[in-house]
């Protein structure tokens, strides 16, 4: 940062940007500056926080940061969040609640302040359904400026493809709407590109009649890991379009909220969901009930609204080091890396090891073009570490280690979702070059005072 900036910032007036908005702003030493993330490992120490009520009170933070050289990063729930520092205004979405159902047209107007859950729970009454993430908890918006790969992409495509309009307030201070036929461009870019092109502060999305699925997780002690993976493996070779499943080494710790069955030891859980019917999807199932006994068999059929029960991600905010990679190939020694890394002969310090399949939808055309680049890819990995003791220092190598041994089967893409770093090359590896170039390109014509260039942002 210049001097020039240094100077500017020093120069900014609290009561300035209190004047301009009608939420509150709080700084450092108010009881309101609450800035922990989900992960709370993550640092983040903005020169101020603002609850922002309305779209103008967002362009009006972003003009104030223009004036004062700083910049603007946005929180819903803080999954996916970045650092940050006194250069940056927070603006906090929690109170850009609006929800509004049109049962006819089977779409959601949803404010930038909402969870998924909290969608999922107005539309099941009525027989609809949002395509989801895996963890419901989370922010709806988050999830579709990140493209949005969920628990039934393979069945159902991205999140990011049921979106129909946005507003967002841009890099410039522009409130905007933004839809195929108006903004296309900033269309496009939104489903992807996360927080590049601007804030949003509500999205429509179409609603899907839905209100069952078959599934859930199968749960095996660890020492049927190696049988477990390779007949995974095997099975996924056949496996209809419209049936979705990933599969995870666990190594939970015993915590309430864990099953007994499944704490203090090393699990395998195959995660499935299908929208055949619930014979239909039992016999799909079957071989893997078949490898060996489940120690904890949570499939079923379910409501809609139980559709985080798949992967029972955790609520609770933890401190955490995690690392993705997309894979082109899945094969018999992608699963002997996967076992020689984590697998039941291996004290491994890590939470989970996720292999989640894709193809299916994500694989097809969208009716739409997004900025996402890796329709292609065969396999999603993520890894997730606890950065406690006595592990702490453990974990960033065994993440390091595990996405290394996935280097031979992968190009080194990435899904924006699951790649929350404000490192230029984590965020490159997001995209293709010609994503990459269009995107930052947009921004420039859109942000010319970079006013949003902060956190997991293509510049």
């Amino acid at each position: 940062m210049t001097t020039e900036s240094t100077r500017s910032i020093d120069r900014a007036d609290i009561a300035t940007l209190r004047a301009a908005v009608r939420g509150a702003v709080h700084r450092p030493a108010d009881p309101g500056y609450q800035t922990i993330a989900f992960n709370v490992a993550v640092s983040r120490r903005p020169w101020a926080v603002v609850d922002v009520l309305d779209a103008d009170d967002v362009a009006a933070v972003v003009e104030f940061a223009a004036v004062n050289a700083m910049t603007v990063a946005v929180h819903c729930t803080g999954h996916g969040a970045t650092p940050i520092d006194g250069t940056t205004l927070l603006v906090r979405t929690g109170k850009l609640d609006r929800l509004h159902v049109d049962s006819a047209a089977r779409t959601a107007r949803v404010g930038a302040g909402l969870r998924w859950q909290s969608v999922i729970d107005a539309t099941a009454p009525l027989g609809l359904a949002p395509v989801c993430g895996s963890a419901p908890g989370v922010g709806v918006v988050g999830l579709l400026t990140g493209a949005g790969v969920g628990p039934m992409v393979r069945a159902l495509g991205s999140a990011a493809d049921y979106a129909r309009e946005f507003t967002v307030v841009t890099g410039d201070g522009t409130i905007r709407r933004v839809a195929p036929d108006e903004n296309a461009e900033l269309f496009w870019g939104l489903r992807g590109g996360k927080a590049t092109l601007g804030i949003v502060v509500e999205a429509v999305i179409d609603l899907l009649p839905l209100r069952f699925f078959y599934g859930g997780a199968l749960y095996f002690d660890g020492d049927d890991a190696a049988a477990v993976l390779y007949a995974w493996h095997a099975w996924t070779q056949t496996l209809p379009d419209d049936a979705d499943t990933s599969i995870a080494l666990l190594r939970l710790p015993d915590v309430p909220g864990v099953p007994p069955v499944l704490a203090g030891r090393l699990t395998v859980a195959v995660r499935f969901a299908s929208l055949a019917d619930p014979e239909a999807g039992a016999a799909i199932l079957a071989p893997m009930r078949d490898v060996a006994q489940p120690i904890l068999d949570a499939v079923a059929q379910m409501p809609y609204a139980a559709i985080g029960a798949i992967h029972a991600d955790p609520t609770d905010p933890v401190p955490a080091f995690e690392d993705s990679i997309l894979l082109r190939d899945l094969t018999a020694e992608t699963i002997a890396a996967v076992l020689g890394q984590v697998g039941p002969t291996v004290q491994s310090p890590l939470l989970m090891a996720e292999i989640r399949l894709l193809g299916g939808a994500l694989a097809r055309p969208a009716a739409e073009h997004r900025a996402f680049c890796h329709p292609n890819a065969v396999a999603n990995v993520q890894v997730v570490g606890v950065l406690a003791p006595p592990i702490a220092e453990l974990v960033p190598g065994a993440v390091e280690s595990l996405v290394a041994a996935f280097a031979p089967f992968s190009d080194g893409a990435r899904l924006a979702n699951f790649a929350a770093s404000s490192d230029p090359a984590v965020i490159a590896s997001c995209y293709d070059e010609d994503t990459r170039a269009w995107l930052a390109a947009l921004a420039r014509q859109h942000d010319p005072a970079g006013v949003l260039a902060v956190g997991q942002v293509v510049r």
